[in-house]
């Protein structure tokens, strides 16, 4: 098995114990202030300031009897799933979404791939292919097309409009132009052939991609599980599997989320059966949160409302969305009176009632969180209601989940989780599911993408023993450059694609620095301190007592003697830097005084806050 490059993921941060000194690379100013929305919400990128990189070497471009396919995201994490396909003149483009910020990424409101090794080869992209319509897979599209050339976005119907949908929101955003195409459809982009298949995932209008070489075909699956009773694949599935019998396959980039997981997954059929069995046996108002993308289980309530005569609110912006998006295709049909508005909500029985909402996740601002915390302005929990989470605990939200869960309980609300019963299913496959798909697909090589690095591993252990020889497998990272060279090897490149951290704040994509992140995580768990030295600019001596302004570290009127014994070091620092103030190095004595403040601070309060020197001369 071809191993991943060793790298240090400098991105994450240093431990408290390693972080280097503030000195002229530290907080300071404008630098780090909040990039300015600009109007109409028009999107830039923004280049910060950051330490020096050596140059990094020249990509050579591919041979011609070369497949070059590199994961631009979504290797190292779950979401911004991207990845580039290249093949001679031609890269193909599966997919372009984005991921929440996380715990490592303060201050910024989306994470997208790195587009640099795209936006130099713009004029090669021959298509933008988009397996379905959930935002880890679509959310980077308005930031990111325009600086790829704007290249057709090739997709099923319903994924088109959710993408058009998600466009319009973008003030001075591109028209995006968009091919909707069959699941038997063939079509011609560039040199190549590109061919589309059916999978099983939580939205409707999910779909493979096969491009095919010269050498076979490679093949993507976008997220997948499979339709299965009691472990064994439809109908319906073996017929979608069945046109790899007579395809020959060179690569196969699979999801990898949930293959650590043992058996098979749930079926959605099991949680739309124990669905329909709440939803007819609830005695009073029944509020179901699940994600506003999980179009297939919110057509299912819709319908079980129907049927047993209950009427629907929908509570969240983006639920509403989808739900008309959806009824426009002729995905979902219901009666006009079945819908009704949230302050109608007391004409009704209880009984009657079922509350769409958003906020699963424990999302501040959602309507679930609302309703928790009692600022919803018409919905009240009861001792009588239940209230449904549809949906698993996305990593790094247990906290909010449980904050959630602890204010409805407060309220006397039955609670019913996937915990105890069967009402949600991932839209990953399994270990076994993901077997399954490999024997049937027999691919030659096989690159996992989807999850984190651990999960990467698992699957490639699968793959092996599915038969795939090791050396024709690769785990990737972000920006790893591979190559399948004459259909015959595999090969890492050692150069990377450019894969700095690139982000959306506010309308700004910027692309940020491992300095900046490190300040902001210092800041947030240590605070900082900011020292004013006032020098007379002929002596070199201080003018006046130093100044100290602190946040987040310590309460000034709480520490006077600590900040008495600042002072003095400080003025020892300053008037020993600027001893002959004509000959004088300020961004020496800068440094110098924070570097002096800094360890003060360490040895006496065993606290690391940034300290923000200022020197001013009169």
């Amino acid at each position: 098995m071809m191993v991943p490059d060793q790298h240090s993921h400098s991105r994450m941060g240093s431990p408290p114990h390693t972080r280097p000194r503030p000195g002229r690379g530290a907080l300071r100013g404008a630098r780090y202030a909040r990039p300015r929305r600009p109007h109409g919400g028009r999107l830039r990128l923004e280049h910060r300031p950051s330490a020096p990189r050596s140059a990094a070497p020249a990509i050579p471009e591919p041979a011609g009897d070369t497949v070059r396919v590199i994961p631009l995201g979504g290797v190292e994490e779950i979401g911004r799933n991207m990845t580039a396909v290249e093949i001679g003149p031609d890269i193909f483009i599966l997919d372009c979404g984005f991921q929440f910020r996380e715990e490592e990424t303060p201050g910024v409101d989306y994470i997208l791939p790195n587009t640099g090794y795209l936006e130099e080869r713009r004029h090669k992209i021959r298509g933008l292919l988009i397996s379905h319509g959930h935002l880890d897979h679509i959310g980077g599209i308005p930031y990111i097309i325009d600086r790829i050339g704007n290249p057709t976005i090739y997709t099923r119907r319903l994924t088109g409009k959710m993408i058009r949908k998600r466009q319009e929101e973008f003030a001075g955003g591109s028209q995006v132009q968009i091919r909707e195409v069959e699941s038997d459809e063939v079509i011609k982009l560039g040199n190549a052939t590109v061919r589309f298949f059916s999978v099983t995932h939580t939205v409707p209008d999910s779909m493979g991609i096969i491009i095919e070489t010269p050498w076979g075909d490679v093949v993507f699956t976008g997220d997948i599980k499979l339709d299965h009773e009691n472990g064994e694949p439809t109908e319906e599935e073996h017929q979608e599997f069945s046109i790899f019998k007579k395809r020959n396959v060179l690569l196969l980039l699979m999801d990898s989320t949930n293959v650590w997981q043992p058996g098979f997954s749930i079926p959605e059929s099991t949680v739309y059966r124990t669905l329909e069995g709440i939803v007819k046996d609830s005695k009073g108002r029944l509020i179901v949160a699940m994600f506003a993308s999980h179009l297939e289980r919110l057509i299912r309530v819709m319908h079980f409302a129907e049927k047993y005569g209950k009427k629907v609110v929908i509570d969240g912006r983006s639920m509403r969305t989808n739900i008309e998006i959806a009824r426009e295709l002729g995905l979902i049909k219901y009666k006009d009176d079945t819908v009704i508005a949230v302050e109608d909500l007391g004409h009704f029985p209880p009984e009657k009632i079922i509350i769409l909402a958003t906020g699963a996740q424990g999302d501040e601002f959602a309507s679930l969180a609302r309703i928790g915390d009692k600022t919803h302005k018409y919905i009240r929990l009861t001792p009588t209601d239940t209230v449904v989470l549809s949906s698993s605990v996305i990593p790094g939200n247990e906290r909010a989940v449980q904050k959630l869960k602890d204010n409805l309980s407060r309220q006397g609300a039955h609670i019913i989780t996937y915990h105890a019963s069967d009402v949600h299913a991932s839209g990953h496959g399994n270990r076994e599911e993901a077997a399954w798909i490999h024997r049937q697909v027999r691919p030659k090589f096989f690159i996992p993408v989807h999850g984190y690095h651990y999960m990467l591993r698992v699957h490639a252990d699968l793959a092996i023993e599915q038969g795939v020889d090791p050396k024709n497998i690769a785990i990737p990272d972000n920006g790893s450059i591979i190559e399948i060279q004459k259909g015959e090897k595999m090969v890492k490149l050692p150069m990377k694609a450019p894969s700095e951290l690139r982000v959306v704040e506010g309308h700004t994509v910027t692309e940020l620095s491992d300095v900046l992140m490190r300040d902001r995580k210092a800041l947030g768990q240590e605070g900082f301190c900011v020292v004013v030295a006032t020098i007379d600019r002929r002596t070199g001596r201080l003018h006046k007592s130093p100044d100290i302004i602190s946040r987040g570290f310590v309460y000034l009127r709480d520490n006077k003697e600590l900040m008495d014994q600042t002072r003095l070091i400080i003025r020892k620092s300053v008037e020993q830097s600027l001893r002959n103030p004509r000959s004088a190095d300020l961004d020496a004595a800068r440094d110098d005084l924070a570097e002096s403040v800094s360890r003060f601070l360490l040895q006496r309060t065993m606290k690391r806050p940034i300290v923000i020197p200022v020197i001013v001369s009169v």
